[in-house]
């Protein structure tokens, strides 16, 4: 069985969001998914986005997908690769897909000159800690995470 890794394509729109909806069941967050094909043509597949997709497939059919961007570091004056989601369909895990993506994704980052490769992983997730560790990831316990959404953000941008 041949794993191939390709950028995603608007084709690739509902491909896309079932992965994402079906991360979200996975990580118990399915009612926050708010994402729709508008958002992904306009986020993802429009004139200027920062977000770029990955689709995984084993002998031409989608099994996994992920989703990164650049970002920067100040410190090191250099760009780093932001993993946003990686996912891959329970059926297919332990068959390499997982590591086929984020090689991939070093590649990228390696070849763009990129500072860091980072991502988050929820801390109850032990499967997916175990493999990150396996490959030699780190995890970041100094810093804290935040996040502002919703009214706490409008509120802020109109203060």
């Amino acid at each position: 069985m041949t794993i191939q890794i390709r950028p995603a394509t608007i084709a690739d729109t509902d491909t896309i969001l079932r992965f994402v909806r079906d991360l979200a069941v996975y990580e118990n967050a399915e009612h926050e998914v708010l994402s729709t094909p508008a958002h992904v043509h306009k986020t993802m597949f429009s004139e200027g986005t920062t977000a770029h997709g990955l689709i995984c497939e084993q002998d031409g059919q989608a099994i996994g997908f992920a989703v990164y961007f650049f970002n920067y570091s100040t410190w090191q004056g250099r760009n780093g690769l932001y993993l946003e989601d990686l996912y891959v369909d329970p059926a297919y895990r332990g068959s390499g897909a997982g590591k086929a993506i984020l090689r991939h994704l070093a590649r990228i980052a390696v070849e763009k000159d990129c500072g860091r490769f980072e991502w988050s992983v929820l801390d109850w997730n032990t499967p997916s800690i175990q493999f990150y560790d396996s490959l030699g990831a780190k995890p970041q316990s100094e810093w804290i995470r935040y996040r502002m959404t919703g009214q706490a953000l409008r509120d802020l941008a109109q203060a």
